[in-house]
């Protein structure tokens, strides 16, 4: 192995993230089967975190549990709640809101799409338009944060079209649930897909829908997947069993990120401390003469992760090969942005000396020359 990979690295990108090790040594425990009464309860605990994480939500919304990356939670999320005969009304303005309308294409689902370009805002004008035109809309679906840019879409609007026009929101909070705000009633959300290993910040292998749980009761699930189908899941998940194997040591892991999410102060906190690290990368990259990707900038980038552009005297990868060097992981720009972009994302276990040294390895790999 080499020496890079043994030193520890701090991880930038929009998950996973830089462990604490008191999540990580969650891995340790002992083995465990799936189908004993001891995983039963753990996983009833994780699941009661999960709910209670944002008030509001326990009591109405029920935590499904799914061994496999957010991706897999929003694919069971949109496969699931959209009915076989249902009418989605996708709003994308970045990879994953596209992402979400193939998912709809592989399983025959109608759908119309309100789409962006992925520097723009949603096209709140559009959804509105769309709505007012066609009653047969049964869902909407968006992002919430939107790492293809860093931008932090504005739900709050979109969840008031949804209110107004009585269309159930199906969201991907995969990059947002533990780290920004999520209003489960007043978006009129039916479900959220979310992940363990971003803002929550346990390992990647177990995902995770939070469903309004009288949908179940409501009407049948529209799954197109054996494996994906969030009403079987729902149905054995209510005694702590699932259907299939679930990744044991990872939701070890994730127990123990929530009960360190919760004794940090929660959502909120996280949120704040969020905010203070991207503000100071974004002041140290302002002073270099970097700009934000986005033209809107600050006010429409998330505190998890802010795009800039790369500037003219040097390139994505001298960028990204020095801040490796000094145990920094970026992330590259996607599809049309691949190098003229980098990203920078703030979750995960970063110190004071971690954000210390990271301004230090931008103020000497972007000073520019002369």
């Amino acid at each position: 192995m080499s020496a890079t990979a043994e030193r520890r690295m701090r991880l930038l990108n929009p998950g996973p993230v830089t462990l604490t090790e008191r999540v990580r040594g969650a891995l340790q425990r002992p083995d465990l089967c799936h189908r004993e009464p001891e995983f039963y309860a753990l996983a009833m605990e994780v699941r009661g975190r999960i709910e209670r994480i944002y008030e509001g939500c326990a009591g109405r919304f029920v935590a499904i549990l799914l061994t496999g990356s957010g991706t897999s939670a929003v694919e069971a999320m949109v496969g699931s709640m959209v009915p076989k005969d249902g009418h989605a009304l996708v709003v994308a303005n970045g990879v994953y809101g596209d992402r979400m309308a193939a998912m709809l294409t592989a399983q025959g689902k109608r759908f119309t799409t309100v789409g962006a370009e992925w520097i723009a805002p949603m096209d709140l004008a559009g959804v509105e338009r769309a709505l007012s035109a066609d009653a047969s809309i049964t869902h909407v679906l968006a992002v919430q944060h939107e790492t293809t840019t860093g931008r932090d879409n504005d739900v709050a609007a979109l969840g008031a079209l949804c209110k107004r026009f009585d269309k159930p929101m199906l969201l991907d909070g995969v990059s947002s649930f533990a780290g920004e705000p999520i209003d489960f009633e007043g978006w009129n959300l039916e479900a959220v897909a979310a992940t363990a290993n971003k803002c929550v910040h346990g390992v990647p292998g177990i995902s995770f829908v939070l469903a309004r749980e009288s949908a179940f009761a409501a009407r049948p699930s529209g799954a197109t997947s054996v494996y994906l189908d969030l009403w079987r899941h729902w149905k054995e998940q209510r005694t702590g069993a699932s259907p299939f194997t679930q990744s044991v040591h990872c939701m070890y892991a994730l127990q123990e990120a929530l009960k360190e999410l919760e004794d940090e102060g929660g959502w909120r906190a996280r949120h704040a401390t969020y905010a203070r690290r991207a503000s100071a990368v974004r002041e140290v990259l302002a002073g270099l003469g970097v700009t934000y990707f986005l033209a809107d900038g600050a006010t429409a980038s998330s505190s998890i992760l802010t795009a800039f552009a790369v500037p003219a005297w040097t390139t994505y990868d001298a960028l990204h090969d020095g801040l490796k060097e000094r145990g920094f992981i970026i992330y590259a720009g996607q599809g049309p942005y691949a190098g003229k972009m980098f990203r920078i994302a703030v979750m995960g276990a970063l110190g004071e000396q971690d954000m210390t040294e990271l301004e230090q390895g931008l103020r000497a790999l972007l000073a520019r020359p002369g």
